[in-house]
Parts: structure tokens; C-alpha cells; sequence
């Protein structure tokens, strides 16, 4: 299968472009800005499968979706402090940059899309909510996301398979190491011997799933029959890992046997939300392989080891900001409009 993956060179596409490529069976495009360079696929840049292309979703020539038979749609600003940088630019990105690309695949005779969407559309609400619960989005990135929902959805039909998939917050190790993610930026701080960060007054609700259980839902979600998939939406995570931020807190402590303090930051949370992964369980048979506790003793580890390091470029939203301050981003703006 001829797969083009949008945002390949990221925290969720790095990781993805590897696993698909193991088996022999798949010819991978990675379309990616590379604005966190090519390291997170050095080790498979020569792969005879790879294509990487160094352009943007919102101006790639349409010619690279020719004989792309599955379209996996990462590209965007990946969370809300990235999103309020420029709001404007994130639309661009994040929604009209998506709609382009659902299009475009549709238009070239490309077979599936899948769009990666987030349960923070869900914005602050009580109870369990599924994929009929009604849509509260309070940051420019969950707005983003939900526009898009909206555009690529009514694009389904017997020749062009539409999925939305909508993530828990993602943690665990990967390539373009990211440390602006709850358990992730826990962990590091454990590791670093400070005090953990949670913002006011941490009974906020989050759902939560490991990467490499993201990977599994991405496979099985592009073997499932077009019929049964096509035009839905799906919640993708584990019921269980729902977590509040003060008891994750404690959880990860628990877990490295590391005993900690908290460092209160902000006022209250006004994003909560519990979710409700039944759909997608029932569906393609998602079971969960990693759990919390693997997740934080993998990160743990590799830092330990030295593999990967905190850096400016692991906190998404500080890299973009010294990138729109640095002379080759504002040297590239002058060119034409980019990403900020």
C-alpha cells in the first residue's frame, strides 16, 4: 500500500512511519515542514520505502497524492499553547491546511483519509462522553479541530473513506521527544528532581494513551472494510486511563518510587473531560497494550540512558517561538507566508 502521512517527521508520525515500514509491505510518504529537522527519522532515511518531502499542507503540489492509496492526515499545530501563538495561522493549518489535503486526496483518486483529531474538542463538561455528546471546544487548536471534523466528514462516500479519529493525550517515548505533554513533562520533572508542575486545582479530567497504542489504532483502523468505518468518528483511547491531574501525579511518583511535591502554577483548569472509548473498542477489537506504568518507566529509562534529553526543541510552542525569532524563519516569511 502506497501510504502519504502528513506531519510524519513528528512526535505521533516519526513513530508511525517506522512501524509501517518494518513489515516491507507499505511505500511510506513523509510530508512535514521539518521545522524539528530530520532526526526523528535518521535511522530510516535511507529506507528504500521512505520519500520524505520538505513542504507545507497548505501549498504541496497535489502531483504527490498520485498513486496514494490511504492518506493519514497529522500535519497541524500540535497543541493549545502552539495554537495561541498566531490563532489565524492555526486555522490556516490546523483547518483550512486539513480541508485542502482531504480534498485533494478525494480529488486524486486517493482511497481512505483518516484525520487525526483530539478529545479536547470535549472542552469542559461532566459525566462520560462519546462521540454524541455534544462539542465544547475552548482553545483555537480543539475550535481547529472541530472545523475540520465538519469539512472532511460530508466528503465520505463508496469511493472515498473518511475516519476521524479523536485521541486521548498521547505519552511515552518517541523519536521528536516531546516534554509539553502531561505525563510526559512529569516524568521529566521526577527525573530532574523538581517539584511536578500541575495547574490549579488538578481535579481537572484527562484521558490518556500510550504512542505505540496510537500506532495499533492507526493499523487497525486502515484494515477494517471501508463500510465499516467509512463517515464515523471515534474516541481513541482506554476507558481506564482516564485520569484526573492531581491522582496522575501520584501515580507516576508511585510508579519510579520517587517521592515528590507538587508546584501549583495558573488558575483553574477550565478544561476537564472524561471520555468514553467504547465505540472504538467495539469496532476494530482495541485493546490496550501499554499502561501508564510502562509508558513512565520507558521515559524514565531513556532519559537515564541518555537517549533523549530535555531541550528547547521538546517544548513545541518555546521552539516555534524561537524559530519566528530566529533570521532563517523571518527570512523564509519574507519569501512567503508560513507557519506563524
Amino acid at each position: 500500500m502506497q501510504i502519504l502521512i502528513t506531519g510524519g517527521a513528528g512526535y505521533i508520525g516519526s513513530v508511525l512511519v517506522r512501524e509501517l515500514l518494518k513489515s516491507g509491505d507499505h511505500k511510506v510518504k513523509c510530508l512535514d515542514r521539518l521545522f524539528f529537522g530530520k532526526e526523528s527519522l535518521e535511522d530510516v532515511i535511507s529506507n528504500p520505502n521512505l520519500e520524505i518531502i520538505k513542504d507545507d499542507i497548505r501549498w504541496f503540489d497535489p502531483k504527490i497524492l498520485k498513486d496514494v492509496d490511504l492518506v493519514m492526515d497529522l500535519a497541524a499545530l500540535s497543541n493549545d499553547p502552539s495554537g495561541e501563538l498566531d490563532p489565524s495561522k492555526t486555522l490556516d493549518i490546523n483547518y483550512l491546511g486539513r480541508i485542502r489535503v482531504a480534498r485533494l486526496s478525494k480529488e486524486y483518486g486517493v482511497k481512505r483519509y483518516i484525520l487525526a483529531s483530539s478529545c479536547s474538542i470535549y472542552g469542559f463538561q461532566d459525566g462520560l462522553l462519546d462521540e454524541t455528546s455534544k462539542m465544547n471546544p475552548l482553545t483555537t487548536y480543539a475550535k481547529a479541530n472541530n472545523k475540520a471534523e465538519e469539512d472532511v466528514l460530508p466528503l465520505a462516500d463508496s469511493k472515498f473513506t473518511v475516519t476521524v479519529l479523536r485521541f486521548a493525550t498521547v505519552y511515552g517515548y518517541s523519536e521528536r521527544m516531546r516534554f509539553d505533554l502531561a505525563i510526559n513533562a512529569m516524568v521529566l520533572s521526577l527525573y530532574k528532581g523538581q517539584m511536578i508542575p500541575v495547574m490549579r486545582d488538578g481535579t481537572q479530567w484527562r484521558p490518556f494513551i500510550h504512542i505505540k497504542d496510537v500506532v495499533t489504532a492507526y493499523k487497525l483502523t486502515m484494515s477494517q472494510q471501508p463500510d465499516k468505518i467509512n463517515g464515523q468518528i471515534y474516541n481513541v483511547g482506554f476507558d481506564e486511563q482516564n485520569y484526573q491531574i492531581l491522582s496522575l501525579a501520584e501515580l507516576i511518583s508511585k510508579a519510579l518510587n520517587i517521592n515528590y511535591g507538587i508546584e501549583w502554577y495558573g488558575s483553574t483548569d477550565f478544561r476537564s473531560y472524561k471520555v468514553s472509548f467504547k465505540k472504538f473498542k467495539e469496532t476494530v477489537n482495541f485493546k490496550s497494550e501499554y499502561t501508564l506504568q510502562d509508558g513512565v518507566l520507558e521515559i524514565f529509562e531513556e532519559l537515564k540512558a541518555g537517549k533523549i534529553q530535555d531541550s528547547l526543541k521538546t517544548k513545541t510552542a518555546a521552539w516555534y517561538k524561537h524559530l519566528i525569532n530566529s533570521y532563517e524563519l523571518i527570512s523564509e516569511v519574507s519569501i512567503r507566508n508560513t507557519i506563524l
